[in-house]
């Protein structure tokens, strides 16, 4: 059999090796025809497992739109709300590097200092911590393992800084400093820590000041103290039948107040004169989010200038609902191409 035949044969068992290994679930989100509105496409995320969707888009030169689909509380049948607050997760990040870069135009942090200088106390129980700088740790360049990688870190997960902190101390390095990507929470977590350490007073009052008031973003907020319990979406995890919708999670938003913080971050509104140059340095201009019962996406596309928000209420163990959520998101993206 001539050797071209012979890897045409290949490939195509391999292709269908890797389709009887793909959930169903998927190929039928990507295969199916593509709605002519956004709404039919939210409404069709119920019809894949979502139990509550809520999507943000604003379009340049159009009104932004809200759209929802099944639950805001599946319990009590009550409909999916537009204006609900929903856990941002690590949608958070963008905030807390939009601080970094106003705290070190303002020279109150250099981007070059490293761990051990900033935290003397973890010199010996976070490796090369004399040689990570905080833009490493920004950038996820630094190597200092994920704490959420932590074994059956969801089943009990820690709820302060240093129940967090302990789950990596003394753990070896996933890289030295600098040579390679890993995304890492712990950066995150020390990062928080040391802008409350820099201004002598809380991180979210700083970024309440210098982001939220002034884009008047009156819907975003730091814990669950802080709003009305029943207007929070509740979240749902495949496999386990509570709400979690009562589980701390740290910052909560509505989609709309998302999508405008993530149109300021993209026009550079949201900064003063050299703040944009050096956050365009260090850290990117969208992000998503997951925690149990919670996934969200917040992107900018540039090439139609519009900002999609997207918060699915449903989680699952093998990132199932993660992956139909992005294919739900550039088939949205799809949609507004089109018309």
């Amino acid at each position: 059999m001539p050797r071209k035949k012979i890897i045409q044969i290949l490939l195509l068992v391999g292709t269908i090796i890797s389709l009887y290994f793909v959930p169903w679930i998927l190929v039928k989100a990507w295969i199916l025809p593509l709605p002519k509105t956004i709404q039919e496409q939210v409404d069709k995320s119920i019809n894949l497992g979502f139990d509550g969707t809520i999507v943000y888009v604003d379009q340049a030169g159009k009104a932004p739109e809200l759209y929802t689909a099944g639950w805001h509380n599946r319990e009590h049948k009550i409909s999916a709300k537009p204006d609900a607050l929903y856990k941002i997760a690590s949608i958070s990040k963008l905030y807390v590097a939009v601080a970094i870069s106003k705290l070190v135009s303002n020279n109150r942090l250099s981007l070059d200092k490293t761990l051990a200088e900033y935290f003397p106390e973890l010199k010996e129980r976070i490796q090369y911590a004399n040689q990570i700088t905080l833009r490493m740790m920004v950038q996820h360049r630094s190597g200092i393992p994920n704490f959420t990688n932590y074994p059956n870190y969801w089943e009990n997960p820690p709820n302060n800084y240093n129940g967090k902190l302990n789950l990596i101390l003394d753990a070896p390095a996933s890289f030295k400093p600098g040579e390679d990507y890993e995304y890492s929470n712990t950066n995150y977590l020390l990062i928080r820590q040391l802008i409350d350490k820099t201004l002598g007073y809380s991180r979210n009052q700083y970024i309440k000041d210098e982001i939220l008031v002034p884009l008047q973003l009156n819907n975003t907020f730091f814990s669950l103290d802080e709003v009305d319990l029943d207007k929070v979406m509740s979240g749902y995890h495949i496999g386990y039948d509570l709400d979690l919708k009562t589980e701390e999670q740290g910052m909560l938003a509505t989609a709309q107040d998302v999508g405008v913080f993530l149109r300021a971050l993209n026009n550079g509104s949201v900064f003063k004169n050299g703040e944009q140059e050096i956050y365009s340095k260090i850290y990117k201009y969208e992000h998503s989010g997951w925690v149990p019962g919670y996934q969200s996406f917040a992107e900018y596309h540039q090439d139609i200038d519009t900002v999609i928000v997207l918060f699915n209420n449903t989680t699952d163990a093998k990132l199932y609902m993660w992956n139909l959520s992005e294919i739900i998101l550039n088939r949205i993206a799809k949609i507004i191409k089109k018309r």
